[in-house]
C-alpha cells in the first residue's frame, strides 16, 4: 500500500498549497492592503477603469488557457496598464512554465505591490531557485505571512529542514500554514521525533496535521506510534482511517487491519482497495478476492490492484480473465498484463496486448523489451528499443536498463556504446540506477576501463555499484584490483553485503589468492555482520579445490551448516577434474545426479575426467546414461560482433559465408602455432579415436573460429571479443594465447564462467582457472 501512502501525503501537499494559493489570490485581501497602505504611486491608475479591468480579464483568460503570445499581445495594446496588468502576466507567465520571462517582466515593472513581490516570490521557490529567492525575499520592502510562507514551504519540499525552521522561527506572525508547512516538512524528510516535538507544542491541530504524522509513522512501519496518535485523535476521517488500516495491511497484520476495518464508520474505495492490496501483498490472492467481489464501488486502482495479485502468484489466466471484464483500464492495467506475460513465458500474449494498447508510456515499452529480453529474444528486445525511439517516447530508466542488459546478455558492446551515449545525452548517467546497467554491460562485454570509468562518474554509489565492479574484475581475473576496490568500499562507508563477499570470495578463487581469501571467509560474520550462506561456502570449495586442496575443500563441505547443494558438489567435481582425482570426482557427480538429473555439464566434466584416464568404456557410459535420462548435451557457440552485427560459430561451422577464408587462416596460423610449441590437447577429446583425427576434431572449435574471424575483419589496434556459452576448452585457451603473441592482437574471451584477457601470449588468469 506505498501508493496509498503517496496519495495521502501528495494530499496534504496540495492542501497546503491551495491554502497558500487562496492567500495569494484573495482580492479583498490585497484590494484592503492598496487601501490601507497606498501602495500605487501618483502615476498609477488609482480607480476602477472598466477598460483596463477588461483588458486584464482578456489576458487571464488567455493565459489559463496556455495562449501566453495571445496574452502579451493583449498586453502590448493595453492604452493604460495597471500593476494587476503585470501582475496577470507574471502570474500567467509562471503558470505556462515560462519563468524567464516572468522574471524579465517583473524586472521592467514600474511599480510593484506585494501581490507582485509574492508571485514572483512563489515563482522562484516553484522552480527551486532558493537562492534567488532567499534575495528576492530580503530585498522586499513589506512582507506579511504569505511571503514567510512561501519561504518556508520552499525550503520544506526541497528538504532544507533546518532553514525552513529557521524562517518559522523568524515569522513575526504564523497561521495554520506555516505550522502544517513545518510539521509537513519533518514528516517528509523522515525526523519524526522534532515532528512529534513540534506536534505537542500546541494543541490545536487541524484534522489534516494528525493525518499527516500519522501517516509519517505508517510509512516507517511504526505503528505503535501511529496507533496511539490515532486513538487520541479528537476527530477522525476516512483518511484517518484508511491511514491505518493500509500500515497494519502493510505489515501483514491482517487482523488488526480487518479489526478497524469492521470498525470504521466511514468507508470509501481506498479503504476496501487498502484491505485488497494487504491481502495481496502477504499472498493471500484468494482472501483478497473475496473483498475485491464485495466491494460496493470499484476504480481503477481497486482493479490493478487484484490484477497485480494475480499476475504477481504467476495465475495469469485468471488475470487475464480479469482484464477482459475490467470495465475502466487504464494504461497501468495494460501494463502489468504485458509485464505478467513477458515474467511467465507469453512473450506472444505480451506483444499482442502491446500492438492493442490504446496509448503507451515509457513503462509500456520498459515491459515488453525486458519480456522479450529475459525470453531469450534479445534481437527483438533491441529492435524494439529502437522501435520506441522512432515512436517518439522518451526512455526513462527503466528502459535504459532493459536495453542496456540486453546489450549485455548478448554481448554488443558497440551497441551499448549507442546506448550509453543516449543515455548520456538523457542525463541519466550519473545516477546509480542506469549508472550500474552501464557498469554490467561494460563488465559483460569486456571493457573494464569503460567499466571503470562510469563507476568513477555516478555521484552517489550505492551498495549495487561496488558488488558489481568488485564481481565484474573478480569475473575478469582481476583479484588484486577487486580486492583493492573492496578496501575502499569500507573506507567509503559503504557496508559490505552477502553479494559483496561472494563477489570477494571469488575474485580470490579465480586468481589464487588462498590465504586471503581463507582470512575473508571466516572473518565475514565477525567484521561485517554477513552470515556465510551456500554460495560462500560454493566459493571456498572452489577456491581450495582449485589449488588442488582437496581433502581440505571436501572436509569444509562436510561441516557445512547446511546440507550441501548442487553448486558445491560441481566445484568439488570441477577441482577434481583439474587435479585428476577421478575417485571423488565420481562421487560429486552421483550426488549432482541426484539433485539435477538433467544438468548436462556434470556429465560431461565426468566423462572429461574419464577421458583424460584413458577410460573409454566410462566415457561411453556416461553417454548411454545421459540418453537414458534423456539429457542433451548443449550445443557449444561462440559470438563475435562486428560493425554492429553479431557473428555466430558452431564447432566445424560450414554455413558462415567466410568458412572458407577463417579456415585457410586456422591452417595458416596452426603451422605457425607449431613452431612456437604449441601442442593439441588431444587427450580433451570425448571419443576414442587416433591422435590425427583428435587433432582435426579440436582444430574448428567455435571459439577458434570466432577468434580467426575478429582477427581477419577487426581494425588493427581494437581488442578482438568472443563470447562463448560454455565453458572454453583447455586446448581452445592454449591456442589463443599462442594466437595473440603471433597476430600481436588483444583478444578477450568471455566463456560461462569468466573472462580470459590473452595478450602476448599471456592470459589474465594466469593458467589459473
Amino acid at each position: 500500500m506505498n501508493s496509498f501512502n503517496i496519495m495521502q501525503f501528495k494530499y496534504v501537499v496540495r492542501h497546503l498549497r491551495m491554502r497558500n494559493s487562496r492567500c495569494l489570490c484573495t482580492n479583498n485581501y490585497y484590494r484592503s492592503k492598496r487601501r490601507s497602505t497606498n501602495s500605487y504611486s501618483p502615476s498609477s491608475v488609482k480607480f476602477k477603469d472598466p477598460d483596463i479591468v477588461t483588458w486584464n480579464k482578456a489576458i487571464s483568460s488567455h493565459m489559463r488557457n496556455g495562449h501566453c503570445d495571445s496574452a502579451l499581445r493583449v498586453f502590448n495594446s493595453m492604452p493604460r496598464r495597471s500593476s494587476v496588468s503585470y501582475n496577470a502576466m507574471i502570474s500567467g507567465y509562471l503558470r505556462n512554465a515560462k519563468f524567464s520571462l516572468a522574471r524579465d517582466l517583473f524586472d521592467k515593472m514600474p511599480e510593484r505591490d506585494l501581490f507582485s513581490w509574492n508571485v514572483m516570490l512563489t515563482g522562484y521557490v516553484r522552480n527551486r531557485r532558493l537562492g534567488e529567492a532567499h534575495k528576492l525575499f530580503d530585498l522586499m520592502p513589506k512582507k506579511d505571512v504569505v511571503s514567510w510562507n512561501a519561504m518556508l514551504s520552499g525550503y520544506a519540499q526541497n528538504g532544507f529542514v533546518d532553514e525552513a525552521r529557521e524562517v518559522f522561527n523568524k515569522m513575526p506572525h504564523r497561521n495554520s500554514i506555516s505550522w502544517n508547512g513545518l510539521l509537513a516538512a519533518y514528516v517528509h524528510n523522515g525526523r519524526l521525533k522534532e515532528a512529534r516535538r513540534l506536534f505537542e507544542s500546541q494543541s490545536n491541530w487541524e484534522l489534516i496535521s494528525w493525518n499527516c504524522l500519522m501517516g509519517g509513522y505508517v510509512k516507517r512501519n511504526m505503528l505503535g506510534d501511529a496507533r496511539q496518535l490515532f486513538d487520541r485523535m479528537p476527530v477522525r476521517d476516512v483518511i484517518s482511517w484508511n491511514t491505518m488500516i493500509s500500515g497494519y495491511a502493510q505489515v501483514g497484520d491482517l487482523s488488526q487491519a480487518k479489526r478497524l476495518f469492521n470498525e470504521s464508520p466511514i468507508r470509501d474505495v481506498f479503504t476496501w482497495t487498502a484491505m485488497v492490496s494487504g491481502y495481496v501483498q502477504n499472498g493471500m490472492v484468494d482472501e483478497a478476492r473475496k473483498y475485491f467481489d464485495e466491494m460496493p464501488v470499484k476504480n481503477e486502482i481497486s482493479y490493478n490492484a487484484m490484477l497485480a495479485g494475480y499476475v504477481q502468484y504467476k495465475k495469469m489466466v485468471i488475470a487475464g480473465e480479469l482484464f477482459e471484464a475490467m470495465p475502466c483500464r487504464n494504461i497501468s492495467s495494460w501494463n502489468t498484463m504485458i509485464t505478467g506475460y513477458g515474467q511467465n513465458g507469453g512473450i506472444a500474449q505480451a506483444r499482442k496486448l502491446f500492438d492493442m494498447m490504446p496509448q503507451r508510456d515509457c513503462v509500456s515499452w520498459a515491459a515488453i523489451i525486458s519480456g522479450y529480453a529475459q525470453n531469450g529474444h534479445y534481437e527483438e528486445a533491441l529492435n524494439m528499443f529502437v522501435e520506441m525511439k522512432r515512436d517518439g517516447e522518451s526512455s526513462n530508466r527503466s528502459t535504459f536498463s532493459c536495453a542496456l542488459s540486453t546489450c549485455a546478455d548478448i554481448a554488443a558492446l558497440e551497441l551499448g556504446k549507442q546506448v550509453h551515449g543516449q543515455v548520456v545525452k538523457a542525463g541519466f548517467e550519473t545516477g546509480c540506477f542506469v549508472g550500474n546497467a552501464l557498469l554490467g554491460m561494460y563488465f559483460k562485454c569486456g571493457s573494464t576501463d569503460e567499466a571503470n570509468d562510469v563507476f568513477e562518474g555516478i555521484e552517489e554509489k550505492d551498495v549495487v555499484s561496488w558488488n558489481t565492479m568488485i564481481a565484474g574484475y573478480a569475473r575478469h581475473g582481476f583479484g588484486r584490483q577487486a580486492l583493492v576496490l573492496f578496501e575502499s568500499m569500507k573506507k567509503a562507508g559503504v557496508k559490505p553485503d552477502e553479494i559483496t563477499m561472494v563477489g570477494v570470495l571469488s575474485a580470490c578463487s579465480h586468481s589464487g589468492l588462498i590465504d586471503r581469501g581463507t582470512e575473508y571467509f571466516y572473518s565475514m560474520d565477525r567484521d561485517y555482520n554477513v552470515k556465510p550462506t551456500s554460495k560462500h561456502y560454493t566459493c571456498m570449495i572452489d577456491l581450495l579445490g582449485r589449488a588442488g586442496r582437496l581433502e581440505e575443500a571436501e572436509n569444509l563441505m562436510r561441516n557445512m551448516p547446511f546440507d550441501p547443494g548442487a553448486a558445491s558438489w560441481g566445484a568439488l567435481l570441477g577441482a577434481s577434474r583439474i587435479h585428476g582425482n577421478t575417485e571423488l570426482g565420481e562421487k560429486a557427480a552421483e550426488m549432482v545426479f541426484k539433485m539435477e538429473p538433467q544438468n548436462s555439464g556434470m556429465y560431461v566434466l565426468l566423462s572429461n575426467l574419464y577421458a583424460a584416464s584413458g577410460r573409454w568404456v566410462d566415457v561411453g557410459k556416461m553417454r548411454s546414461k545421459m540418453r537414458e535420462a534423456g539429457v542433451q548435451k548443449v550445443t557449444g557457440y561462440s559470438w563475435v560482433e562486428v560493425q554492429n552485427k553479431i557473428h555466430t560459430f558452431s564447432v566445424g561451422d560450414c554455413f558462415h559465408p567466410e568458412k572458407d577464408r577463417i579456415y585457410a587462416f586456422l591452417e595458416e596460423l596452426d603451422l605457425k602455432m607449431r613452431r612456437e610449441g604449441y601442442v593439441s590437447s588431444t587427450k580433451l577429446v570425448l571419443h576414442d579415436v587416433e591422435e590425427e583425427e583428435k587433432e582435426h576434431m579440436l582444430k574448428y572449435h567455435s571459439e577458434k573460429l570466432a577468434v580467426a574471424f575478429g582477427i581477419l575483419t577487426i581494425p588493427a589496434g581494437r581488442p578482438i571479443r568472443v563470447m562463448k556459452n560454455l565453458r572454453v576448452c583447455q586446448d581452445c585457451h592454449n591456442a589463443i594465447k599462442h594466437i595473440s603473441k603471433i597476430v600481436g592482437r588483444l583478444i578477450i574471451l568471455r566463456d560461462s564462467h569468466r573472462f580470459h584477457h590473452f595478450s602476448e601470449g599471456i592470459c589474465s588468469c594466469g593458467d589459473y582457472w
